[in-house]
């Protein structure tokens, strides 16, 4: 006789109350195993002993379960080592600078300091370092490479940098930088952005030819530049220097998409204003130093990693997050330079640098034998 719905759920109902029990005794054998481990100076990570456990699972579920089981087992594992790493608490090297930086680290940010931009005056960089710093005394640089570079010399000790567009993505070339250079961010901020079509005085949008921008604006203003008819796009290295070659230029049949200041400081008329394709736009700007400075409140964290091109890599490394309840806000991979399938991976999450959970992340990764970078522990404004 066929089952009605309400019966069926009520055996699942009973099924999952004897799962939890189950689940929960083991969990309570996992913490003695745990308190083993801590006597005999084991690690928590016993990958030998998981592969075989996983390979017994597929044989007792069968062919119709094998994925299904092993899937369910791969995510108890995963919360089984966690649970391990909480009750025994073990020390971690990178948590150990962490702690050195918040001791270390002025309780309050500074108000004032030397940066480094990118581009010239007026570039949206030196509007996101407005917003970092009161009185910033700002220096120019002609690429991002050079800006990574002025704060591992000392010439500046910040530097802003544009890392992600909410319209055109990431910044590949500074996420691709990140991979050769040393630094920490400290801080970071959310800046909207409003492009304009700027030209010499006088001058009407229908006599336009050439138009000048920073890849990511032209990308973000994609379809207003497809509105004008037989105009070439260009390139060039930042929206302000695209302004500021436009009011040098003898062409006057050339316009560039920038900042409304940059029509202010280089003299230039708004032809089109807020062309961009979405109105709301935002570029998140990060401030970097060479030091690890680690501000009170900071819960946004940043981590570096390089990972293995094979089946199941990632999705283990996810399972440290997903275990740990930790929410994840952007997954960036870029190819290392020069090595055959290897890539660095870029993770960003919300968690306060208090928490014990990332005590626990750190300890998890470092046991995995990961090689991985903390960029840096701050907070995000708006």
């Amino acid at each position: 006789m066929e089952q009605s719905l309400e019966s069926l759920r009520e055996d699942i109902n009973k099924t999952d109350e004897q799962i939890v029990e189950l689940f929960r005794h083991r969990m309570s054998v996992s913490s003695s195993v745990a308190e083993y481990k801590r006597a005999h100076g084991l690690p928590v990570l016993d990958a030998a002993r998981e592969r075989a456990l996983l390979s017994k699972i597929s044989e007792l579920a069968g062919e119709e379960f094998d994925i299904y089981a092993r899937t369910l087992y791969n995510t108890m594992l995963d919360v089984s080592r966690a649970y391990q790493y909480s009750k025994l608490n073990p020390c971690s090297e990178m948590y150990g600078s962490i702690e050195k930086a918040l001791k270390d680290t002025p309780k309050v940010f500074p108000s004032r300091a030397r940066v480094a931009c990118q581009g010239v005056e007026g570039a949206y960089s030196q509007i996101a370092a407005e917003k970092f710093f009161e009185l910033p005394e700002i220096s120019y640089y002609p690429s991002f490479d050079s800006v990574f570079a002025a704060i591992e010399n000392g010439e500046c000790r910040y530097g802003v940098l544009p890392i992600e567009n909410s319209t055109a993505g990431s910044v590949k070339k500074v996420y691709e930088l990140m991979i050769k250079h040393s630094f920490n961010i400290v801080k970071s901020h959310r800046l909207k952005v409003s492009h304009n079509l700027l030209a010499k005085p006088g001058v009407k949008i229908s006599e336009i030819t050439e138009i000048f921008s920073h890849e990511q604006a032209i990308n973000q203003c994609s379809d207003f530049l497809k509105s004008l008819s037989g105009v070439k796009v260009t390139v060039c290295a930042n929206t302000a220097m695209a302004a500021k070659s436009v009011a040098e230029s003898e062409d006057k049949n050339a316009a560039a998409l920038s900042s409304g200041s940059c029509a202010e400081l280089y003299g230039l008329d708004i032809l089109a204003s807020s062309v961009q394709d979405n109105d709301n736009n935002f570029t998140r700007f990060i401030c970097i130093s060479k030091d690890r400075e680690i501000y009170p409140g900071a819960d946004r964290i940043s981590l570096m990693m390089v990972i293995k091109n094979r089946p199941g890599e990632l999705y283990r490394l996810l399972s440290c997050f997903n275990s740990l309840g930790i929410d994840m806000t952007k997954l960036e991979s870029c190819p290392i330079p020069e090595r055959d399938f290897e890539f660095m991976f870029y993770f960003d999450f919300i968690l306060s640098v208090y928490s014990p959970k990332l005590r626990q992340l750190l300890c998890e990764l470092e046991a995995r034998g990961e090689r991985f970078r903390l960029m840096g522990a701050y907070c995000e404004t708006v």
